[in-house]
């Protein structure tokens, strides 16, 4: 089933990721980490579909998005970039293969950490961030998303990691074994992954040689 919905406003969050926030139709839910197809209600972009995780919560009266635009993609973001207050997108069902299962750890490569977002917002607002770690990848300072409301949600428990920049004020180092040994301290927890796909399997491959438990991984390709 497919909504028409109407862009409220639109939020510039770093150089290259926007935050739309649109109408909510009646009795619409989803579950924090999930997502949905969208498209451009605009003649020849409607059947072009892309799935967008939800950042908002359910009870909150408008739904958000949290969207990397990719300039040179000559794509549906692309599109978005041009879009403005009243243009309207077209939303389906929800769907999703990220939920949250208890306390373990969260693995972000750069817009994947847009499903741990509602995750976290909805851990925050019941109290039950304790437990929670965080290990966010970026290329660079810039790119992260949203640093100040994690710094508030995390409360310290967040490892921000920089692969292209020298000179950052955070961790130079790439998701590998090393690394994650280091971070890791409880194997027996649950580990939750996302980001570009060849990130997600990677660090699939060394959580198990490492010894997690398979069915404690969650992963999601973004």
């Amino acid at each position: 089933m497919s909504h028409t919905v109407k862009i409220k406003s639109i939020n510039q969050i770093t150089h290259d990721v926007k935050q739309f926030n649109l109408e909510k139709p009646s009795g619409y839910e989803f579950t924090p980490g999930h997502a949905t197809e969208v498209s451009i209600n605009k003649e020849g972009w409607k059947d072009e579909k892309r799935p967008f995780t939800f950042t908002s919560l359910n009870e909150t009266p408008e739904l958000q998005f949290t969207i990397k635009i990719y300039p040179d993609h000559d794509g549906v973001t692309e599109q978005l970039d041009k879009l403005e207050a009243g243009d309207e997108l077209i939303i389906r069902d929800t769907w999703g293969a990220i939920e949250y299962k208890g306390p373990g750890y969260f693995i972000a490569g750069g817009a994947g950490i847009t499903p741990y977002l509602a995750i976290f917002r909805e851990l925050e607002k019941k109290g039950e961030t304790e437990g929670n770690r965080l290990i966010f990848s970026n290329k660079t300072d810039k790119d992260i998303i949203l640093k100040e409301e994690l710094d508030r949600i995390m409360n310290g428990k967040t490892t921000y990691v920089i692969t292209d920049q020298e000179d950052t004020s955070h961790t130079k180092a790439y998701l590998d074994e090393d690394f994650l040994k280091k971070e890791i301290s409880d194997l027996d927890k649950r580990f939750y992954v996302c980001g570009p796909p060849e990130m997600t399997e990677e660090v699939e491959k060394i959580l198990k040689k490492l010894g997690a438990n398979t069915d404690s991984i969650q992963l999601d390709d973004q």
